[in-house]
């Protein structure tokens, strides 16, 4: 019971990483906000949720209506009082050639991936400082550190992510703020099938590499590992998690295996 009594906020609750979040966390001993677009969503995983539904706030939210979060962020305080875990794992993927790609795609996968993010972290952020305690964790991914075709804009803005919160942690650890990064791998979710294509529709498809990855459950035990030890960074997954390395130490290996995939 690592997280007994503590008020843990998840975006993306309704389904994939953050339905596997809520149920860990719940499991856990935790009280908690769970937040997405899809309200019924959410109350389903609150019925499934181990914690008592007394102890669960539904908080629907869109991350891309900046100008509502401060106002989430006072009702999720009005109801618990604070937030001790700031889970920022809401988000989308995309699958389109950059050339073929309309920059309304990219900017729709910036705003919610990345200015979504920031957006509700400003909103949480102040009564964590003014506590001097809490913990903010942001579900990036393996490509915060890689590229590979069809993703840029997933990936920019993962590797925005990690630039953000690198700098955030450097700021705030006098006042006992900590900053987790997770980087999942191949999760087995469906985000692929939400990704968006060049003109902003669904992608519609499983990738292989998506069916056959890590269980969404196995990946929501190791980042609740690593929040509970305070780690500053996680990599999560199978093989996959071998190109981080060679794409530092061995890049133009990395660059001629990326430049064969096939599209």
């Amino acid at each position: 019971m690592r997280f007994n009594d503590q008020i843990v906020w998840v975006t993306g609750a309704s389904s994939g990483i953050g339905e596997a979040l809520a149920y860990a966390f719940s499991r856990e001993g935790a009280k908690l906000i769970l937040s997405g677009r899809r309200e019924a969503e959410l109350e389903r995983v609150k019925a499934a949720c181990a914690t008592a539904p007394e102890n669960i706030l539904v908080l629907p939210l869109d991350l891309v209506q900046f100008d509502s979060l401060p106002e989430k962020a006072k009702q999720a305080a009005a109801r618990f009082g604070r937030v001790d875990v700031l889970v920022n794992n809401g988000g989308i993927s995309q699958r389109s050639l950059v050339a073929e790609t309309k920059l309304e795609v990219d900017l729709a996968v910036m705003n919610t991936n990345y200015f979504g993010t920031i957006a509700l972290t400003k909103a949480v952020l102040p009564q964590m400082l003014a506590r001097r305690s809490g913990h903010i964790v942001v579900i990036s991914s393996l490509m915060g550190y890689l590229d590979t075709p069809l993703r840029s804009a997933y990936a920019a803005s993962k590797h925005a992510l990690h630039g953000y919160f690198d700098c955030l942690r450097s700021e705030v650890w006098e006042q006992n703020v900590k900053v987790t990064l997770v980087c999942p791998g191949y999760i087995s979710t469906d985000i692929s099938l939400n990704a968006l294509t060049a003109d902003g529709s669904k992608y519609a498809q499983m990738d292989a590499n998506q069916a056959k990855g890590l269980s969404a459950e196995a990946c929501a035990m190791q980042t609740l590992n690593a929040i509970a030890t305070g780690k500053e960074e996680v990599i999560i997954g199978g093989k996959e998690v071998l190109a981080v390395y060679a794409k530092r130490f061995l890049p133009r290996l990395y660059s001629r295996v990326v430049r064969k995939i096939k599209l």
